[in-house]
């Protein structure tokens, strides 16, 4: 055969072969398993109004859930929350507290009481959903323990840190919270949870840590965030690892809502689980 004709038969191929379509090209997703484990997380303020908490809410704006109409519409918000049919709940305690057995008096008739959100809500639905488990995954922050090993020097990295600061963002960010504290008493709690369990919701509970202290000289504010508060929800969400056994999990997490807009982050970046949207549940 003549070289020419070789030539043209290999021209020829090689248009051929770029006209052949190229393989599909995967997503990133691909590679992971599609069935995940679902997981609600009820951020909510709490019932009993410990205070506990930096922002305190004054006596005239707290409610009583013991009392109507707020009875009322706790068992309306546990209604719906049960719509999720979790088959695991877990709940803002530590293991000192012990919430087997709190669970195993209340399914008895005790706690019926107490206004705490983990009595109220928690408690409530594993009793009506024949649940026999509620699990405790709070945790302290690895602070806690470089404190231990060097106190003096941990004073002085958390000097100044009081939530205190001029920062204008940070007006702003109290002047909110004071706003959000009056609704419970002006909305229907259903309606509050769906307010304050939000994405946009979330997204600002968390931005309240990256403004005012977190400014400190140097990179002091955001070296204090990420050994306190992100390091404490980062060990929750690893507790939460702990006790998912698989894809046909439904985990319900009952936390302050601080920690929900962390665990929202967490939770829609790992490949193992689904966030479900609060005011998704029919």
């Amino acid at each position: 055969m003549k070289k020419a004709t070789l030539l043209v038969l290999f021209l020829l191929a090689g248009l051929t072969a770029r006209a052949q379509p190229d393989e599909t090209i995967k997503l990133v997703t691909d590679f992971f398993p599609e069935a995940k484990t679902q997981v609600l997380v009820v951020g909510t303020f709490h019932f009993d109004y410990p205070n506990l908490d930096v922002y305190k809410t004054v006596e005239s704006d707290q409610i009583d859930v013991l009392q109507e109409p707020k009875k009322s519409e706790v068992t309306e918000l546990v209604n719906y929350i049960k719509n999720f049919r979790p088959t695991k709940i877990a709940i803002e305690a530590f293991p000192e507290w012990k919430a087997g057995e709190k669970l195993r008096e209340y399914k008895a008739g005790a706690h019926r009481d107490k206004r705490d959100e983990r009595y109220q809500l928690a408690f409530r639905i594993a009793d009506e959903l024949n649940l026999d488990t509620v699990y405790s995954i709070d945790s302290w922050s690895f602070d806690d323990e470089l404190a231990k090993l060097d106190t003096a020097f941990f004073k002085a990295f958390y000097d100044g840190f009081d939530f205190q600061s001029d920062d204008p963002f940070e007006a702003r960010f109290r002047t909110l919270l004071g706003y959000e504290d009056k609704l419970p008493a002006r909305m229907s709690l259903l309606d509050y949870f769906k307010r304050i369990n939000a994405r946009d919701s979330h997204q600002l509970g968390y931005g309240v840590y990256l403004v005012g202290d977190f400014k400190l000289d140097g990179h002091r504010g955001a070296d204090i965030l990420s050994v306190w508060w992100y390091n404490r929800n980062l060990r929750i969400f690893r507790k939460l690892q702990d006790i998912t056994e698989g894809p046909n999990d439904r985990i319900l997490l009952v936390f302050g809502n601080g920690h929900a807009a962390i665990l929202r982050q967490l939770l829609e970046c790992s490949p193992e689980y689904e966030f479900v949207e609060f005011e998704s549940l029919k």
